[in-house]
């Protein structure tokens, strides 16, 4: 349970930094995707070197958790489905001015637009499954 809380606790905090930082607004999302403002891309970036750092430390610390439990850390293959999904994703952000983190933001911030990325989420989720189902070799451990 104090799992679970934290994770909550950690979502919040998260949904809170990207309604602050405009993650959640179409206009700052469609300015840096014609590099008119570029404020949205210098986040991402940070946060890239953020995840960077700390899978360095984890890496320094001997693959091990906050309570020393080893953690296992695996590539995963690079196919020809990574470059379409991408694709995928990428189209769907441009066009809905929201990621996964940054619909739920909306979601929260009470715009309506944000409900209908969230099903175009679950229908792309389910669509995906499906796929997958059928070709075992998508889906790699």
């Amino acid at each position: 349970m104090k799992k679970k809380i934290a994770f909550l606790c950690f979502g919040i905090i998260f949904g809170f930094t990207l309604s602050r930082v405009g993650a959640s607004e179409y206009d700052l999302i469609y300015t840096m995707f014609t590099a008119e403002n570029l404020k949205l891309a210098l986040v991402i970036l940070t946060a890239i070197i953020i995840g960077a750092v700390g899978m360095r430390l984890l890496i320094l610390n001997g693959g091990k958790d906050y309570k020393g439990k080893s953690l296992e850390i695996k590539k995963k293959p690079l196919n020809k489905y990574n470059v379409y999904g991408g694709i995928i994703f990428g189209i769907g952000w441009a066009i809905s001015g929201a990621c996964p983190g940054t619909v739920l933001a909306q979601v929260g911030e009470g715009k309506l637009l944000g409900l209908f990325t969230m099903a175009g989420l679950a229908l792309g989720t389910y669509i995906y499954a499906l796929i997958a189902e059928k070709n075992h070799n998508i889906v790699s451990d």
